[in-house]
């Protein structure tokens, strides 16, 4: 019965390691060893015109507090410990009287303000540009993929008021926006998405939430919203939500296909839980984004804090 099992289990681990990509994925336009996806699209011609957008210096956090109490897709969790404590009883180091703390994390990077990188979520073990998860996966950290690979962003960002298309805020959990809700909300925010942009969406659903309360259903983006987006060229697709797009999904059969779609078949990175409504109250349309990825080796996504400078 022993050698049963594993022969059975051997077998379905063969069929999973020679299966194909689907036909009607395409391959990267940036060549065969690409490993970037939409960063391509970032140039420094992009950030200087984006840098021009700034009038008023006004800095917004677009990521939230992470913490212990942090609502995260399970088992994500986050534990911090400090250590040295200074709590008034060590003996303070040299004739200075030098005190200090230091501090352990231990969390999943997953939780919180996040990127997905391109190794998050594949298709049959197959990801962006068509790599198999044998190729780069391991438990000691990515091979290929990791989010320290991926370059700053300073780029033109765009936000989309969904609330404002919607007339309701937050948006109605389980609305799906699509093509043509996007182009209604890019035309009221007076703007165009182009190639290198960022794309960021306001739903009101964090300004609704408890964020220590981890919520089944929302607003969000659309499998044909995806693909519009991804079309345009854009660098990332970002949500004031923890998953970016629409739950319940569009086809309850066919889970996270908005993740699939930017990141598996487009390489378009994904950003969640962003901090919208200050940027919204201030205004929809377009602002400095400025991203620097922590480097953190290996990882499949990273805990973030963009900034919008208007």
């Amino acid at each position: 019965m022993k050698r049963l099992l594993l022969t059975a289990a051997g077998l379905v681990f063969c069929l999973a390691a020679t299966a194909e990509p689907p036909a009607d994925w395409a391959d990267s336009p940036h060549g065969a060893d690409d490993r970037l996806g939409a960063a391509n699209y970032l140039s420094a011609e992009k950030t200087a015109a984006a840098a021009g957008l700034v009038s008023e210096g006004e800095t917004f956090a677009l990521g939230m507090v992470t913490g212990p109490d942090t609502a995260a897709y399970g088992p994500r969790e986050y534990d911090v410990t400090v250590l040295q404590l200074s709590d008034g009883t060590g003996v303070p180091l040299g004739e200075n009287k030098a005190t200090g703390n230091d501090d352990l994390v231990r969390t999943f990077v997953g939780i919180g303000s996040q990127i997905d990188g391109l190794g998050h979520m594949g298709i049959d073990h197959y990801y962006y540009n068509k790599l198999h998860a044998s190729d780069f996966v391991t438990t000691q950290g990515l091979k290929a993929y990791s989010t320290h690979e991926i370059p700053p962003m300073a780029t033109r960002g765009i936000l989309l008021d969904m609330t404002k298309i919607f007339d309701e805020s937050p948006v109605p959990d389980g609305t799906a926006f699509n093509r043509a809700e996007i182009e209604a909300a890019a035309e009221a925010a007076g703007v165009e998405i182009a190639q290198g942009d960022v794309v960021i969406f306001h739903t009101g659903k964090m300004a609704a939430t408890d964020p220590s309360e981890l919520y089944q259903t929302a607003p969000g983006l659309g499998v044909e919203g995806a693909e519009y987006l991804a079309s345009l060229g854009v660098v990332a697709v970002g949500a004031d939500t923890w998953g970016l797009e629409v739950i319940p999904f569009e086809k309850a059969a066919r889970p996270f296909e908005v993740h699939q779609t930017l990141l598996a078949r487009h390489g378009v990175y994904i950003l969640e839980n962003m901090v919208t409504a200050p940027l919204a109250e201030d205004g929809d349309g377009a602002f400095f984004f400025v991203l620097g990825v922590p480097r953190m080796e290996g990882t499949v996504q990273a805990i973030i804090n963009p900034v919008a400078i208007r």
